[in-house]
């Protein structure tokens, strides 16, 4: 987008460069988060979709549909800004906040995560969430997370528990 020099702070579409289809999928992705619609994010995702972030290392296919659509039924004052958003024919990327109270201790946690896309097919093939694991467990768990948030141990509890809670779902879900 480029600025209109009018005075009255209007924006337009350059014209000559409108946007990629992949950017269009990454932003109608996180529309959706922050509209908590899982349905929606799941058909943005390709059938054969690797997801991975520090918490939920290697999901693939309907396990990453279901981990966003996990997070979603638990997420009751869950806000989602996506500050930047990038993409072409080799890949994407995005910037975004979460905003929400984590549901294990009560506490706040304003969570920056970067991503990385990968497409096939017009959809999500491949999703790479990053973020810093200890400032996350600082917010999230508190003393514990602040002090041992950097400590390989606390990461694999957290991984282990995700895991759980996920497979948990799954199964409510099938049934």
């Amino acid at each position: 987008m480029r600025s209109l020099d009018s005075g009255q702070g209007l924006t337009a579409v350059n014209r000559a460069n409108p946007m990629h289809p992949h950017e269009s999928l990454i932003r109608e992705f996180y529309a959706a988060f922050a509209r908590r619609d899982g349905e929606a994010m799941a058909r943005c995702y390709h059938d054969e979709v690797f997801f991975s972030d520090p918490a939920f290392p290697a999901l693939r296919g309907e396990e990453a549909r279901d981990m966003w659509r996990m997070l979603l039924s638990r997420a009751a004052d869950l806000e989602v800004v996506l500050e930047e958003a990038r993409a072409d024919d080799q890949g994407g990327r995005a910037r975004w906040t979460a905003t929400y109270t984590f549901s294990r201790t009560g506490r706040g946690v304003v969570n920056r995560i970067s991503a990385l896309f990968a497409f096939r097919d017009g959809r999500i093939v491949r999703h790479y969430d990053s973020f810093s694991f200890w400032r996350w467990s600082a917010q999230a768990l508190g003393p514990l997370g602040r002090y041992l948030g950097w400590s390989a141990p606390l990461k694999w509890m957290v991984r282990r528990q995700a895991a759980a809670q996920l497979e948990r779902f799954r199964e409510r879900r099938a049934s």
